[in-house]
């Protein structure tokens, strides 16, 4: 075993297709054999150990239990590896992300997650160099100390913040984003870390959080919005939670009946958070009459969150808390640089 151990994490999506030789067709490998399609790996040095999900899983599928399964994983091997890579699909990357953000509180070690816009079969694949960067930024140390100790997305030569990610695009391999946050490094001739991003690790043992609810609806308000619409959405069965995506940094419609049925649905015990459908900036509730209203009611501001990250987060501190209040203190407040503070 060489000094550097690495635990490659197979889920499924775009970049483990190959293409099947007698049919012509793109079948799913076998994670066992992957120095066949990417020899490269074998001249780093590491030791690679892989599991593989099974069945295989596409990103349209993942949910919360194969995120708790991905933590007992990383929890299972934690002290064995110096790194993890996850080989995920696109599509859902973003969420997944955010919640082993939540999930890993006080990690440690690497986590990298990456994928592909095209298999690995394929000629043109952006999966090699995807996945051999996100090998290399997982074994990295400076001093003995893992040099980027977060869940991250590795694509296209850039490293992101996982919880501050949103996919933008399903065609270039450049598909995912971090407006509200800076990159945490670069890749070209060298991988150029930016050190001052990058979070620092608390020395704290790993806690890990693996009760999740998922009883959480999104809004998304539009001009010309129906009250019909707004009152099926508040009066769907089991919800404890509702995300609204509002307008700019926060705004929304003032009609009386759109107040009056979220100042309702308050009172009978829902949550209701704010979030911006922008892409960019931030939540401000009271900033302009039209989000002030919203905050005289009792919502709470998502501040700069990511949908993504508001969601998961929610989830993991409903599976845990039943008290409004702290749930609401736990939201914003921010515990894997998912907020600007």
């Amino acid at each position: 075993m060489t000094e550097t151990s690495i635990l490659l994490i197979y889920t499924g999506g775009t970049i483990g297709m190959v293409k099947d030789e007698e049919t012509g067709s793109l079948k799913p490998f076998n994670i066992n054999k992957i120095i066949n399609f990417i020899p490269e790996l074998a001249r780093l040095n590491y030791n690679l150990e892989k599991i593989s999900f099974d069945p295989l899983v596409d990103s349209s599928d993942m949910s919360p239990k194969q995120w708790i399964e991905l933590v007992e994983i990383i929890e299972k091997n934690y002290n064995e590896y110096d790194g993890f890579v996850i080989l995920h699909g696109t599509d859902t990357m973003s969420y997944t992300a955010s919640a082993l953000s939540f999930m890993l509180e006080n990690l440690g070690k690497p986590v990298i997650i990456t994928g592909s816009q095209l298999p690995l079969g394929m000629v043109r694949t952006d999966g090699r160099d995807n996945f051999i960067t996100a090998v290399e930024i997982a074994a990295a140390k400076e001093n003995g100390v893992p040099t980027v100790p977060e869940v991250c997305i590795f694509f296209e030569n850039r490293l992101y913040r996982g919880n501050r990610t949103y996919k933008y695009n399903a065609e270039n391999f450049n598909a995912f984003r971090s407006v509200n946050y800076p990159l945490l490094a670069e890749s070209g001739i060298y991988i150029r870390y930016k050190r001052k991003n990058i979070h620092k690790h608390n020395n704290e043992k790993l806690k890990l959080h693996k009760k999740l609810d998922s009883q959480i609806a999104i809004m998304k308000i539009f001009p010309g919005m129906q009250p019909s619409s707004v009152e099926a959405m508040l009066n769907t069965k089991g919800i404890r939670a509702l995300v609204i995506e509002t307008f700019g940094s926060g705004n929304a419609f003032t009609n009386s009946w759109f107040i009056d049925m979220l100042k309702v649905a308050i009172s009978n015990g829902l949550m209701i958070f704010n979030v911006s459908q922008c892409i960019g900036g931030s939540v401000e509730m009271g900033k302009y009459e039209t989000s002030r209203k919203l905050k005289q009611i009792g919502i709470i501001g998502a501040s700069d969150m990511t949908t993504s990250a508001a969601i998961t987060k929610l989830m993991v501190i409903m599976g845990e808390e039943t008290d409004r209040e702290i749930i609401k203190d736990r939201f914003t407040s921010s515990w894997a640089g998912e907020i600007t503070e």
